[in-house]
């Protein structure tokens, strides 16, 4: 989990340290349009402040929920035009998809410990 401090800015690489997101994704994400391209310092540096973090650990949430990147996108415009139906129905869609698949897992997991149950109990001589 990242670490917050509402005064401080971060560089490229403690956004990628913080997000476990590399400096490419980071530069391609912004590239995209996915995030807005942060405050630069004086040497050219990526700056970016406490609110880029959030909206960065919440687009790799999504990413990690196997949101395709064109779902973000269209996530991060609503949002950025301050459509809050369009942001909460591309969230409950993703919701609705995120339950089902963990419902698939589940049953595969239950299966599976079935079967090892399976085996332990002939591992055992039972």
């Amino acid at each position: 989990m990242y670490m917050v401090d509402n005064n401080m800015t971060y560089t490229i690489a403690d956004i990628a340290e913080q997000t476990g997101l590399s400096p490419d994704t980071l530069r391609y994400y912004e590239k995209i349009g996915l995030i807005q391209p942060p405050e630069r310092g004086y040497s050219g540096q990526r700056k970016y402040s406490t609110v880029d973090l959030g909206k960065i650990v919440f687009v790799t949430h999504l990413r990690n929920t196997r949101m395709p990147l064109k779902k973000v996108q269209e996530y991060i415009d609503a949002y950025n035009q301050q459509d809050e139906q369009q942001c909460y129905a591309l969230l409950d869609e993703h919701r609705r998809l995120v339950e089902a698949e963990i419902a698939e897992w589940t049953a595969t997991l239950d299966l599976l410990k079935y079967k090892l149950e399976h085996f332990q109990e002939i591992k055992d001589g039972k």
